[in-house]
């Protein structure tokens, strides 16, 4: 549903689309005017990698906004710097090309003052100070998760309320019927009332999903619910072919790092699947890197208790590896 969506406009619709999305992004907002500037205070725009939303004015002043949220998204600018830059009037002097621009880091948040004159190609003689705000610079959690049963349902109920990436994969249109939205005349995709950051897959070959999923690198879990304990066999088989080979590839510099994989099981069940993985000359190595039976011990075999103790271990895992 969201690839139809027309590019965002202004800041605001933005900031909600890549903050959905999970997209690291800057909010770049004009907090100090002294004299004649392109924009009021509060003016904002938004920089990605790739884009912009809104604008600060246009000219140099709004190059260098750019590129100074790109190189802040890059990490690319120092960590140790300068006391807070305060505008003085001495500085709306145009003629004072001379006064370097000065970066501020709190955390995640930067000011920069922008002196418009020569240096900037602008001959407003004003200045103003931008702040910038980087947000999901760090991914947030990316999850696959094949099945739409009770207890994938009641995940969703939680994950759509966490900062998170999920593709939620079944081979049964019918299971995804509640969250369609009743459009009798559309003929565009399919659209769901399900937050943008969930995005439902109806396939009959999920396995498809699982190798794409992780040489996407980074931080990756990959949750098996499905109905049939055959499909939840080759789902895993299929994760662990996929690490086995990324750690056996040549290439070291590989950003692609062994995801979580669990699988909703029984004692039993577990046992039988690692039994045929070993049988299969997987090597327990990375057989014991499978998580079976899934979710943190916390009791409780309701589908909304199961689901709690699940997402709890994600982000056990997830903030462990973050911080």
């Amino acid at each position: 549903m969201s690839d139809l969506l027309a590019p965002p406009v202004v800041w605001y619709e933005g900031l909600a689309r890549y903050q959905q999305r999970g997209i690291a992004h800057v909010l770049a907002t004009v907090v100090a005017v002294n004299g004649s500037a392109p924009r009021a205070l509060q003016a904002k725009m938004i920089v990605t990698q790739d884009s912009i939303v809104d604008t600060l004015g246009g000219g140099g002043l709004e190059h260098d906004v750019i590129n100074t949220a790109r190189q802040l998204l890059n990490g690319e600018i120092a960590a140790t710097v300068s006391k807070e830059v305060k505008p003085k009037v001495s500085e709306i002097d145009g003629d004072s090309t001379a006064a370097s621009s000065k970066a501020v880091r709190r955390d995640a948040v930067y000011t920069k003052h922008y002196p418009l004159g020569a240096k900037l190609a602008q001959c407003c003689g004003g200045s103003v100070t931008v702040m910038f705000e980087c947000f999901n610079v760090t991914p947030p959690m990316s999850v696959l998760v094949f099945g739409a049963g009770h207890v994938a349902s009641a995940l969703m109920t939680i994950l759509a309320e966490l900062p998170c990436q999920v593709d939620w994969v079944d081979s049964r249109p019918e299971m995804f019927e509640r969250y369609l939205v009743d459009e009798s005349n559309t003929k565009q995709s399919k659209r769901y009332n399900l937050p943008a950051h969930i995005r439902p897959r109806i396939d009959d070959e999920p396995v498809d999903f699982v190798r794409p999923f992780i040489e996407q690198g980074g931080q990756r879990f990959i949750l098996v619910m499905t109905h049939d304990h055959s499909v939840d066999f080759e789902l895993v088989r299929a994760a662990l072919d996929t690490i086995s080979d990324s750690s056996s590839a040549d290439d070291k510099c590989s950003d692609v790092t062994a995801p979580y994989v669990g699988c909703i099981a029984s004692a039993t069940k577990a046992k039988r699947f690692r039994d045929r993985l070993v049988q299969r000359d997987y090597n327990d190595q990375l057989v014991s890197q499978l998580v079976m039976p899934i979710g943190l011990p916390i009791g409780g075999k309701e589908p909304m208790a199961v689901a709690v103790s699940i997402v709890a271990q994600l982000l056990q895992q997830y903030h462990q590896a973050t911080s």
